[in-house]
């Protein structure tokens, strides 16, 4: 017998008798010293039995108190903790530890049926709804881990290998029994079947969960709300399914929200998604990816950092085989309002897509573009949203509305505007673009690309956009690296600037959030394939080896591309010509700043006032504008830009003139 447990006496047995209850095998109920009879009544027990003291009393909402206790009540093969408050479970609860402090309340059925793996393993089905790119969910995927099984089929080696440490975790806890952790509270919810739910969770009026694993923390709590229908899932810390949603065979990442009556099937939402009112079919969605509108659907598509607007959907049913066909929009777009999209189709990062597209476009060389239809063509114009204010409000938000409590977080974001991945980016653009020139010649008005068409206009524009832009990252990651240093000479500047390791050099890829070199991603997986790595934990630190080291991984990047983009050595550069590129840094940072200046007065325009001053003068439409969205002058991003022309412009001169200073 387990220390501190024991078997009833004849008096407790009585006493359970003379309050209702019954059971065929007494000897096989265990009760902890210090239990006391008086709190259960009406409930039938079988099976093994093991039941904590009863000595907590739990308040409730309107001051009402309740006493823990069990009654009314069917309880099979149960472990129950300390403190617990059991009543009007209507069917049965069996085969679960229920840890301590928990309150179960008018539930109808609680119950492990079999052996489960609790969600864990279950086969997702994303990007093509008839297989292919199928991702196991476990209670540790990642975002990454779950771009290289999506994406990565070209190597079956690293996909058996990956499967197989995710198969082996999944049979380190399948069970027969579930586990209901500390503090949990389950009241009015029908059906829960093979579920693992982990502490503090809340489940509040939930219709029927099935196999599934609730990874709940003290820290970051899980809540299932009203009306919620799950079969197959993992829902991580701090995670929050309410209001109707339907979730079938979808993994909801740490600090998610699916509600408002939302279905999803076959899908992956990673870290901070919210979701509402709409529909996904066979989706991974990347942290923040955002869609809350009834008219929605985001289907077979790749997606992180999206705004889906109303009426937003994609078509991935074009021929006869079935819904084969995938699209991929990369981190940071947006689509407005009744957008389409025909899949395949691939959307360059931070975009805009507006309008109907019926040919399949690729305009992942093109970021920062505005996507538009034109009579029923499709239109890019390379660049422009560098000068949006919605783009860079969006890089300012996201990490303020990082919901993770978790100290272990399962993603690991960079959210970075510029970094080797976007600027690379640019650079492929500016070149794909001069070779449009190039091919079309500089007199032609449109130019075919990809499915698209891209005005003369626009693509002289877009060169200058991304030049600017691709001035100021290497403008700001130089001035990173040399302040705050003691510079003497020449000789002092060229040991700052150089870089003693290759690990940044070349491509870098958006693993669904984390950034990093194609070269280092290359060595996990071989890692995987030859069997170096042989548990998920080490491939989690690996990423955030990556992720903790980014910035010097970046600089190898950026030494290798400043040499390149300037056509310098910096073996051999001189602080002349450091302050030269800090002169161009400065004059590109105010530029794009005065563009986003011009285009926040847009919001505060005469047509942004339609509507204001309602059953009064025209002469108040001002007043009541301003005392509804304040004014120009005193709006905070229009102020924050105008420091930022301040701060920069400063810093720019006082570096430079330490440069100067130095003989």
């Amino acid at each position: 017998m387990e220390k501190n447990f024991r078997s009833l006496t004849e008096a407790e047995i009585s006493t359970l008798k003379d309050q209702n209850c019954h059971c065929r095998t007494w000897h096989l109920i265990k009760v902890k010293e210090g239990f006391c009879a008086d709190y259960i009544s009406s409930t039938k027990f079988s099976g093994n039995i093991k039941i904590g003291i009863l000595e907590k009393t739990f308040s409730l909402a309107g001051g009402v108190e309740k006493h823990s206790a069990i009654r009314c009540a069917t309880i099979h093969n149960c472990s129950i903790g300390d403190n617990c408050l059991i009543e009007n479970i209507h069917n049965y609860i069996a085969n679960y530890n229920i840890e301590d402090d928990c309150f179960i309340q008018n539930c109808n059925i609680i119950s492990v049926e079999e052996e489960s793996t609790f969600g864990n393993n279950t086969e997702v089905l994303v990007l093509n709804e008839t297989g292919g790119r199928e991702v196991p969910i476990f209670d540790g995927l990642s975002a990454h881990l779950a771009y290289i099984i999506a994406l990565y089929r070209y190597r079956p080696e690293l996909i058996k290998n990956i499967k197989t440490l995710i198969n082996n975790y999944s049979n380190s806890i399948k069970s027969s029994i579930g586990t209901i952790s500390k503090n949990v509270k389950i009241v009015n919810t029908g059906t829960i079947l093979n579920l693992k739910i982990g502490p503090n969770a809340l489940i509040d009026s939930a219709s029927k969960l099935e196999n599934g694993s609730v990874n709940s923390t003290v820290s970051d709590p899980s809540t299932i709300g009203y009306n919620v229908i799950a079969k197959d899932f993992i829902l991580c810390s701090g995670a929050h399914i309410s209001d109707g949603a339907v979730v079938i065979r979808t993994f909801i990442g740490q600090g998610s929200h699916l509600g408002h009556q939302f279905s999803s099937h076959d899908s992956l939402f990673f870290s901070n998604c919210q979701c509402e009112n709409g529909e996904a079919c066979a989706i991974f969605a990347g942290p923040y990816t955002v869609t809350m509108h009834k008219s929605s659907l985001l289907i077979a598509g790749m997606f992180s950092f999206l705004n889906a607007g109303s009426g937003s959907n994609q078509s991935n049913h074009m021929y006869k085989l079935g819904p084969i066909h995938q699209g991929i929009v990369e981190r940071g777009s947006k689509t407005t309002s009744d957008s389409y999209i025909l899949w395949p189709s691939k959307i360059g990062s931070f975009s805009l897509v507006m309008g109907r597209h019926v040919n399949h476009i690729d305009s992942s060389n093109l970021p920062f573009s505005y996507v538009i239809e034109n009579a029923n063509e499709t239109y890019i114009v390379p660049g422009v949203n560098l000068r949006s204010v919605g783009t860079v409000r969006d890089t300012q938000k996201w990490p303020k509305r990082d919901k993770r409590k978790d100290e272990n977080k399962l993603d690991l974001i960079n959210f970075n505007l510029l970094s080797p991945y976007t600027v690379n980016k640019m650079l492929i653009g500016i070149e794909t673009l001069k070779e449009l020139q190039k091919v079309s010649g500089n007199n032609s008005n449109e130019y075919s690309y990809q499915g698209a068409h891209i005005r003369s206009s626009s693509l002289t524009k877009g060169l200058g956009l991304y030049k600017i832009a691709i001035n100021k990252f290497f403008g700001n990651s130089i001035i990173k690296r040399i302040e705050n240093k003691v510079i003497k000479s020449d000789k002092d500047l060229q040991d700052i600037l150089k870089t003693s390791s290759t690990r940044g050099f070349g491509q870098w890829v958006d693993l669904s959030g984390l950034i990093v070199p194609k070269g280092e991603l290359l060595k996990l997986i071989k890692s995987i394939e030859d069997g170096t790595i042989n548990n998920v934990d080490s491939i989690h630190d690996f990423f955030n080896e990556l992720h903790s080291s980014y910035y010097d991984i970046e600089w190898d990047w950026v030494v290798q591309q400043i040499e390149i983009w300037y056509n310098i050595d910096l073996q051999s550069v001189t602080i002349e010509k450091i302050i030269e590129i800090i002169e161009i840094w400065k004059d590109s940072v105010i530029t794009l700043d005065k563009l986003l200046y011009e285009d926040a007065k847009k919001e505060f325009s005469l047509s942004s006032k339609i509507g204001f001053g309602m059953d009064g003068k025209s002469s108040r439409m001002e007043a009541d504008f301003e005392c509804v969205r304040g004014s120009f002058d005193s709006n905070p991003f229009v102020t924050s830009v105008l420091k930022h022309i301040e701060t920069k412009g400063q810093l720019g001169d006082s570096v430079i003139a330490r440069l100067k200073s130095i003989k």
